[in-house]
């Protein structure tokens, strides 16, 4: 016995494991493409063997494709849907363009095991071709973008459920956060006071509004492009398949679907794709914005702000006993630029396309399928592992507010801006509060209402300043004006 068979393509005789379903076309592109050793992602097998179970019974129910056949393909295809088969799918996505290799990979795998199903064995074409029974009524050329749009929309749910689950726990640290006032901080510096529930109830907001996009930008996805076949004509494909494809298709996946307004521009074009990769670029820059926050807020614990305390999951340095570093927003941040890269190939591939086709699908749909996976088991670890655990320093930060010379921004309408200025410059050369230094001033005479002139009282300083949390709310302060 050999440990190999022999097969034959168009380019001639190929040596295939015995054990392998993959047949000659597979194994010339394992050959050809040993390049970074990835693995299609799960959404891509998934995707393409539902379009093969689907074409399968549309042509079996156009009586292009004997019953037969066609059960046995699709029982095939649905175990490969279940994940059964999946260390048979061995191309590497820098392959050739198209997609071509991924397609037969596919095609092979089912063939093969359509053929067990029906009784022979492995490579006996014969009875279950790749080409004319599994791929029939189809092309690569519009398999694949089809199988892009269907992968994602696969793991849609999934990843706003994940984005839900984080907006949720902010949302409830705001909410727990919501009692301590804190100083604000603009350029870094020092401003006007702010509750550090506000803070936590934007970041949960940002979170809700990427999502929202992620969740419009995908509409584009649902609209296919399959039966364009080759260039977008249709050609071998029966006139009725197109439309029975989108409904086989909705049917086999539960999936809103929809039809192509124009098979040769779904074929061309990848713009859905870009538009849905850039919404996931911008919920990446608002992460790694808030990733960032966590860390400045929960710097020191002795020489930074330490407003926040993140949970402590694993010693921080090899030589500094007892440090804890905040690992998970550093996770998270680490992952968002790794999705903004797999953004800009996506983007790279999809404006490379020329004519009728866009030879540059594998590369597209490997990072458009990454970068959800990534977002998803990134975000989960941070939601999970930092966020649900996190705790306010109370202490801390209302220690720091008192010490903000920037609250005086409150009096402006007081004793006006300029006046306002001097009592800060004031207080921060001597480490002082903004009260003490006024009251210095009334008692010395010179402070003065901005606009009628008459001498501030002490009862008007402390209206503004005497409750901090006023001036979270907005409005205008101690003027009798609407504070």
């Amino acid at each position: 016995m050999t440990d190999y068979r022999i097969e034959k393509d168009s380019l001639g005789e190929v040596r295939v494991p015995a054990e392998a379903y993959y047949g000659a076309q597979t194994q010339r592109a394992i050959n050809n493409f040993n390049i970074s050793g990835l693995r299609p992602w799960r959404a891509f097998i998934w995707s393409m063997a539902t379009i093969k179970r689907a074409a399968a019974e549309v042509n079996r129910d156009l009586g292009l494709l004997d019953p037969k056949l066609a059960g046995a393909i699709a029982q095939a295809a649905q175990e490969v849907i279940a994940g059964k088969w999946d260390e048979q799918f061995r191309v590497d996505p820098f392959q050739a363009g198209a997609g071509t290799s991924h397609n037969m990979n596919t095609n092979e795998v089912i063939a093969n095991r359509a053929i067990e199903i029906l009784g022979g064995k492995r490579g006996d074409y014969k009875l279950v071709s790749p080409n004319d029974h599994v791929n029939m009524a189809q092309s690569t050329n519009d398999t694949i973008p089809t199988a892009i749009r269907l992968g994602v929309l696969w793991r849609l749910d999934e990843l706003l459920a994940t984005l839900d689950r984080l907006a949720a726990a902010l949302a409830a640290k705001a909410q727990e956060f919501d009692p301590i006032v804190k100083s604000g901080r603009t350029h870094l510096q020092d401003a006007v006071p702010v509750r550090l529930g506000q803070e936590f109830g934007a970041y949960a907001k940002a979170v809700r509004r990427d999502r929202e996009k992620i969740a419009q930008a995908a509409e584009g996805l649902r609209r296919l492009g399959i039966g364009g076949t080759a260039t977008g004509t249709g050609l071998n494909a029966h006139p009725e398949y197109h439309a029975r494809m989108i409904k086989k298709l909705s049917d086999l996946t539960g999936l809103k679907l929809v039809e192509s307004d124009d098979l040769f521009e779904s074929m061309q074009a990848h713009s859905d794709a870009v538009f849905f990769s850039g919404a996931i670029r911008t919920l990446a820059q608002d992460l790694i914005r808030i990733a960032n926050d966590f860390r400045l807020l929960s710097s020191g614990p002795a020489t930074g702000l330490d407003e926040i305390r993140l949970p402590a999951i694993q010693p921080g340095s090899s030589i500094m006993p007892g440090k804890v570093n905040p690992v998970l927003a550093e996770m998270l941040d680490m992952a968002m630029f790794h999705v903004l890269g797999n953004d800009l190939a996506v983007t790279l591939a999809a404006q490379a396309g020329q004519l009728e086709l866009n030879v540059m699908m594998p590369i597209l749909a490997h990072h458009l399928f990454e970068m959800m996976q990534v977002v998803i088991g990134a975000v989960t670890a941070f939601t999970d592992d930092c966020v649900m655990g996190l705790q306010a320093n109370a202490e801390k930060a209302t220690g720091w507010l008192a010490k903000n010379a920037i609250l005086v921004t409150a009096l402006n309408p007081l004793i006006g801006y300029l006046k306002g200025a001097e009592i800060a410059k004031a207080a921060m050369a001597r480490n002082v509060t903004i009260r003490e230094v006024a009251l210095e001033k009334i008692q010395a005479g010179g402070l003065v209402n901005k606009d009628s002139g008459q001498p501030v009282t002490i009862k008007e300083i402390d209206e503004v300043l005497g409750d901090v949390r006023q001036l979270t709310a907005g409005g205008i302060h101690g003027t009798g004006g609407g504070g």
